[in-house]
């Protein structure tokens, strides 16, 4: 594993701890809710990954990076394994991890992501953000304006420009845009770390509207993760904690508590 970097965090709750991965362009803030809802019986601790949030930027943005960043948080906060939950980028790591570091993961929960290329790319998000002029920006109205034209869907503008921060010299960027567009291609991939299966319980929940995790992967994902439970959340989208919290929540409840 490469060199780690210290991510930063925002926990709450107590007793057994459950790591949290954001996915592409989010952050440890995306998953408050959830994070409060789920720390009734436990401790809830979300991460910024690299060149996301408070995290420091670094290279290489590849997923044995990102695992090794999240081996060693763990090291450092736990005396056992712990339950490990991903989304999209953040779940692909959360495989690395599992598959490299099995000992560290007592549960894993992957969230609308598949051990596969992904479909499509967010290149082109990196490139409107980046092309955005923050000089003209005095407001979010401002920015959500520039962006409307390369994002129509209010909701995914929303959630771009969490990003976004302001300070006593304006507004800026706080995740590393040109090295996650020079990344896109390794955050695309899956590279196979040819481990062993990981034989411990595994949740893989799909959205049933998107297409990053369908049928045809199911073979994959249970060659990879022996005990691997495959669930879809009817008519949900990629980002299904966001978009259906309840159902969301009842999934992975009944996951934790088996």
């Amino acid at each position: 594993m490469t060199e780690p970097v210290t991510l930063a965090s925002a926990e709450t709750g107590g007793g057994d701890p459950l790591i949290i991965l954001h996915g592409l362009f989010g952050s440890k803030r995306n998953w408050g809710v959830i994070a409060k809802a789920l720390a009734a019986d436990r401790r809830v601790i979300c991460l910024d990954m690299r060149n996301h949030g408070e995290s420091p930027w670094a290279e290489p943005m590849t997923y044995p990076a990102m695992a090794a960043d999240v081996a060693a948080f763990i090291q450092d906060i736990a005396t056992g394994p712990v339950d490990l939950m991903g989304h999209s980028m953040g779940g692909k790591a959360a495989m690395m991890l599992a598959l490299m570091e099995p000992d560290l993961i007592n549960r894993l929960i992957v969230v609308d992501i598949a051990p596969s290329t992904s479909p499509g790319t967010f290149i082109h998000y990196a490139k409107a953000l980046k092309a955005m002029d923050l000089g003209a920006v005095g407001s979010r109205k401002d920015a959500d304006a520039l962006l409307a034209p390369t994002e129509p869907n209010p909701d995914i503008r929303a959630f771009l420009l969490q990003n976004l921060e302001s300070g006593a010299d304006g507004f800026r960027w706080r995740v590393n845009l040109d090295g996650l567009a020079a990344s896109m291609e390794d955050l695309l991939a899956w590279p196979a770390p040819g481990a062993p299966a990981f034989d411990k319980p595994s949740l893989f929940l799909a959205g049933g509207a998107s297409d990053y995790v369908t049928p045809d992967h199911h073979a994959g994902i249970r060659s990879l993760f022996a005990d691997a439970r495959i669930e879809t959340m009817p008519g949900v989208g990629h980002w299904a904690h966001a978009e259906a919290p309840g159902l969301f929540l009842d999934h992975v409840g009944e996951f934790l508590a088996a």
